[in-house]
């Protein structure tokens, strides 16, 4: 009783409210054909004959939380779909008892006004399932053009399984998508602009230059607020420094001559530490395929441990070993086996391009 006595207090004074702010609200206009979605928490009383009734597992009041969704039709007329999780006490029994509510409303907007009246149908789901009418009022505090609070309560008609009458109070933040925004302030007037200077641009970058820091730059180059060019950077192959090591049968020992290959290479990548390589490990196709593909394994890792002896990071080095998936010469002679008995190290660097206007 409480409760009700409550809403009825808060229902009664939505006139007051909406006279008060509806001057902040939007316009029934800016409103007209706009979807809105609201979320919402709210406090719900049960008929008492529920508590006395085993059907309804001998319910109370509780809580509920839930969301909607709706559309604006016209100045005055909207429809929406709620869905509501309810929690209600049990006289007879220490754990809740939990359901769904799903329903569709019609919503009236009155004139000049944030208080909207709202009915329609709803369909219980607790341990029985049931379905009611229901009638209530609502009030809307706009925020701003998109957001607003509201408060609403409802009574509910038991249409099934008896004609128990229910009520709630729910309250919560409604969105408005696609609001017109509120005007801005009509700015005063702009005082006469005084004579521009006169501003010299000797390279024709745009920049005048007073401001220019890198002065004679290229016509064809577009430039940042400094006048000075852009550049983009991306990483690519570095065809000319790529090193190809070969290998004794059956062997990851790396010979003098590779050595001197690697020495120059980690040469490179120090000059160039965006530089990154990938070592790719390969075997000749004699014997076994498993055995081979760890044989180039060790391979690469060879070439790898070498580039990290002089000093490059390990996570700039990346090492797989092929077996004999990719043979550069095909055969069994004593040539094809020798050129396939190798490593390959490919180098990535960072290129660095002006941009063009």
């Amino acid at each position: 009783m409480k409760l009700k006595t409550t809403a009825i207090a808060v229902l009664a004074a939505l006139p007051l409210l909406s006279a008060q702010a509806f001057a902040s609200a939007p316009s029934a206009q800016d409103l007209e054909k706009k979807v809105f979605g609201s979320l919402f928490g709210e406090s719900y009383w049960t008929d008492e004959r529920k508590g006395q009734s085993a059907l309804w597992n001998n319910v109370d009041n509780g809580w509920g939380v839930g969301l909607e969704i709706g559309y604006r039709l016209n100045e005055k007329w909207g429809v929406r779909a709620e869905y509501a999780r309810q929690s209600l006490d049990s006289l007879t029994q220490s754990s809740r008892v939990t359901g769904d509510r799903f329903g569709i409303d019609a919503m009236y907007h009155l004139t000049n006004s944030n208080i909207y009246l709202v009915g329609g149908w709803k369909h219980f789901e607790h341990n029985i399932a049931s379905d009611a009418l229901n009638i209530g009022i609502g009030y809307r505090h706009f925020i701003n053009h998109n957001v607003a609070l509201f408060v609403e309560g409802n009574a509910y008609r038991g249409i099934s399984n008896g004609d128990w009458n229910d009520g709630a109070i729910k309250a919560g933040a409604t969105w408005i998508f696609g609001a017109a925004a509120a005007p801005a302030p009509t700015p005063a007037p702009a005082p006469a602009p005084a004579p521009a200077p006169v501003v010299v641009d000797s390279d024709g970058d745009g920049v005048p230059d007073s401001q220019d820091k890198c002065p004679n730059t290229p016509a064809a180059h577009k430039v940042d607020a400094q006048g000075c060019t852009i550049y983009t950077e991306k990483m690519d192959r570095v065809g000319d420094v790529d090193i190809e090591v070969r290998f004794a049968f059956d062997s990851a020992v790396v010979s003098a001559d590779g050595r001197t290959e690697v020495n120059q290479l980690a040469a490179f990548m120090k000059r160039f530490p965006e530089a990154v390589v990938f070592i790719e490990g390969h075997a000749s196709n004699i014997g076994n395929p498993d055995y081979n593909m760890r044989l180039s394994e060790r391979r690469a890792k060879a070439i790898a441990d070498l580039l990290t002896a002089q000093g490059i990071d390990s996570s700039r080095i990346t090492s797989q070993g092929f077996g004999v998936t990719r043979l550069r010469v095909q055969g069994n002679t004593r040539e094809a086996h020798a050129a396939n008995q190798r490593i390959e190290a490919k180098v990535t660097a960072k290129i660095k391009e002006p941009v063009l206007r």
